[in-house]
């Protein structure tokens, strides 16, 4: 992730990851939506460390999040509009195992869903930021020409660089 914040790397390729793997931590993992929507945003061109950074940071944030997503989902699946389209859905073979008639897993997607723009263009702004302002704070660093002077640290990193 760090390589691809300092390397040419579109800033949008971030923002999106970000994004995705936010809302992807948001929705529980015990169900076939989840598992489709990791797997297919795995084949969009993304920032791959990013995505999955983000689904660990969205995993931790929904734990507090649970009761707003449940209160959601139950006003989402009971609303008068929605339920033939939801009663629908349940009589395509297969789409209830994607559990969107959970409550938690319906707020949480559309909370996910509501919370990718703002991520998105926060994402976006933090890379503009880190590339304007704190790579070059860190390079002229006093403990990083410290760390730099020390033999074991630069032979490592140069072994890093060379994999990467």
């Amino acid at each position: 992730m760090l390589k691809a914040l300092n390397a040419n790397v579109n800033p949008g390729e971030i923002a999106h990851a970000a994004a995705c793997g936010f809302l992807l931590g948001l929705v529980p993992k015990d169900n076939l939506l989840w598992y489709l929507a990791f797997v297919f945003i795995l084949f969009v061109r993304i920032n791959k460390p990013t995505y999955l950074i983000m689904i660990v940071v969205g995993s931790a944030v929904a734990t507090a999040g649970d009761p707003l997503f449940d209160s959601v989902g139950y006003a989402i699946l009971t609303s008068q509009k929605m339920s033939g389209l939801f009663a629908t859905l349940l009589e395509i073979p297969f789409v209830a195992f994607t559990k969107f008639n959970n409550t938690v897993v319906m707020g949480s997607l559309v909370a996910g869903l509501a919370a990718y723009v703002p991520v998105y263009a926060l994402a976006r702004l933090a890379v503009h930021l880190w590339r304007k302002y704190a790579v070059m704070a860190l390079r002229n660093s006093r403990a990083i020409k410290i760390i730099g002077k020390i033999p074991v640290l630069s032979k490592v990193a140069k072994i890093i660089g060379e994999r990467i």
